[in-house]
């Protein structure tokens, strides 16, 4: 079947994001179990990823994520 104009977005395990997201001018905030915390200046939201070995981040949370981060699926 030829591609439908659905554009499948890149998955990316919670350390990968994490880089990228470092990148971007986020920061470490803390850490708790497996959940490392994020901020920015001039930002209220935080972003908590889940760190769970090379496993990638679920469609719906990287999404989320991203929207928070200002990033765009070019930038993955």
């Amino acid at each position: 079947m030829p591609n439908s104009g659905v554009c499948r977005l890149k998955q990316l395990s919670g350390k990968e994001f994490a880089k990228l997201i470092q990148k971007k001018g986020w920061q470490l905030a803390r850490s708790k179990g497996s959940h490392h915390i994020f901020f920015k200046e001039g930002h209220r939201e935080r972003i908590v990823i889940p760190m769970h070995g090379s496993l990638p981040l679920k469609l719906g949370l990287l999404k989320t994520l991203m929207k928070i981060a200002a990033l765009a699926e070019t930038e993955l």
